[in-house]
């Protein structure tokens, strides 16, 4: 289930609800109880486990399926 950040602009607290998506935009309420709040823009962050050498592209090879790659300009 998607996680969600808002601020409360009464108090200022920042805080997180996870929440299905049909409800993203519904109305919010902070753990204060005040109900002047707004949803953040959440940052995401992609972590893998992958090496380094897996990313990097490979000597010597081209063919990357665009113009230049496949031999054509020139």
């Amino acid at each position: 289930m998607p996680r969600y950040d808002y601020r409360c602009r009464s108090c200022g607290a920042t805080f997180e609800l996870n929440r299905p998506m049909s409800q993203a935009n519904a109305p919010a309420v902070c753990p204060a109880g005040h109900e002047d709040v707004t949803k953040l823009m959440s940052m995401v962050a992609v972590t893998g486990t992958g090496s380094a050498s897996a990313a990097a592209p490979q000597a010597g090879g081209g063919g990357g399926g665009g113009c230049c790659s496949g031999g054509c300009c020139g």
